[in-house]
């Protein structure tokens, strides 16, 4: 998805810009009649880029193109959800506490408790949350979050703690 609009929005935001711009279009154009010019002018106030002043006089709406670039923004993404994308994790926070979070994230997703799982259902279950469900394996198991059976043919979720 092309980001041009934002930069077009950006750019006439910028008041010096806009003049600029709008001094090279009235170059560029010839004056409009009176009825395209009354049509042009509903156009514009009808997409907030005009506005009439007390006296019903039509003044550019100064904050229209900011307002839109605010108005498009994306939430700031917080906790976990900073590391998955689409249900996957798409990278592993380096800090060890939010490292923890996503750990704690895939294992509640992929492992229900009480539930033994043999490799095989393990991997595939983890493959839904990452290309490298191994990698992922392993940190589950080092995070204690996730442990083999004492037999060494199975895996089961721990019981939930606060230890890392």
């Amino acid at each position: 998805m092309s980001n041009q609009w934002r930069r077009v929005a950006a750019a006439l935001a910028n008041p010096d810009a806009r003049r600029v711009y709008a001094e090279l279009v009235a170059a560029e154009t010839a004056a409009p009649s009176v009825a395209k010019r009354d049509r042009a002018i509903r156009t514009l106030a009808t997409a907030g880029l005009i506005e009439p002043d007390a006296s019903g006089t039509p003044r550019t709406n100064p904050t229209v193109f900011a307002d839109l670039l605010a108005e498009a923004a994306e939430p700031r993404k917080e906790g976990v959800d900073r590391f998955i994308v689409d249900g996957r994790i798409a990278q592993y926070p380096a800090r060890p506490t939010e490292r923890l979070e996503v750990l704690r994230w895939a294992v509640g997703t992929a492992v229900t408790p009480d539930e033994v799982l043999t490799e095989s259902e393990v991997n595939e279950r983890l493959a839904e949350l990452t290309d490298d469900f191994a990698t992922l394996r392993r940190y589950l198991v080092d995070a204690r979050l996730l442990e083999r059976t004492p037999s060494g043919t199975s895996y089961a979720r721990t019981a939930p703690t606060d230890r890392a």
